[in-house]
């Protein structure tokens, strides 16, 4: 993992039971764990092509374990995807404030359809060119203890970009704890520069809920 080899594992594939899905693992030779990221691939895609990510998101964690799971993408996964965090979150000891989403396509889908039916469960989302966003009826009331981050391509062609503006708009009316990011020269890839700027949200945006119980 570029300059935290010394910090990471090599990932390997690890088979979850009772789910049996296969799972990516970029594992911290910290003692503790201190964060867990939870990737998910497009519909089209596979595991491998949330790798760039989950490098990136070890090299700025250090103490966090990076789990990539295959084949859970689609709102259709909820279920399976709140059992694969319920004994992830149980493995590794972690609150489920330190808990994060991040996902790519129907895998942002999934991670939003996931915070609007059980806000809580994680505490922040990466929603990469996600269209479940904008979709109508979702996120009716306000994901009080979820922060949401909506990251998009201005050309995208596959999710286009009017979904998540207005899906952001939404969330602003329900004072929902949320930002958007639009990359102009972007379309639906998993961009390095989007990937940057959701590394610099994770580092520099303190969680709403924090500042109203102040």
């Amino acid at each position: 993992m570029n300059a935290a080899l010394n910090t990471f594992t090599a990932p390997y594939l690890y088979t979850m039971k009772p789910l049996d899905t296969e799972t990516i693992e970029l594992l911290s030779a910290a003692p503790v764990t201190k964060q867990l990221f939870v990737l998910l691939h497009d519909q089209a895609g596979t595991a491998a092509d949330m790798l760039a990510l989950g490098n990136l998101l070890g090299d700025a964690f250090a103490e966090a374990a990076v789990l990539i799971p295959e084949g859970l993408t689609g709102v259709e996964a909820m279920a399976e995807l709140s059992e694969f965090l319920r004994v992830q979150q149980q493995r590794f000891d972690v609150l489920k404030t330190d808990v994060a989403l991040a996902g790519h396509g129907t895998g942002a889908d999934l991670a939003l359809a996931l915070v609007d039916a059980h806000d809580g469960m994680v505490g922040r989302v990466l929603a990469f060119g996600c269209a479940y966003a904008g979709a109508v009826g979702s996120f009716e009331k306000i994901p009080a203890l979820t922060t949401l981050h909506l990251l998009h391509g201005q050309m995208d062609r596959i999710a286009p970009v009017a979904l998540a503006r207005g899906g952001f708009e939404h969330l602003m009316e329900l004072s929902a704890d949320a930002t958007l990011d639009v990359a102009a020269s972007l379309g639906h890839e998993l961009h390095p520069a989007l990937m940057d700027q959701a590394v610099m949200r994770l580092q520099t945006c303190v969680p709403l809920r924090y500042w109203r119980a102040a």
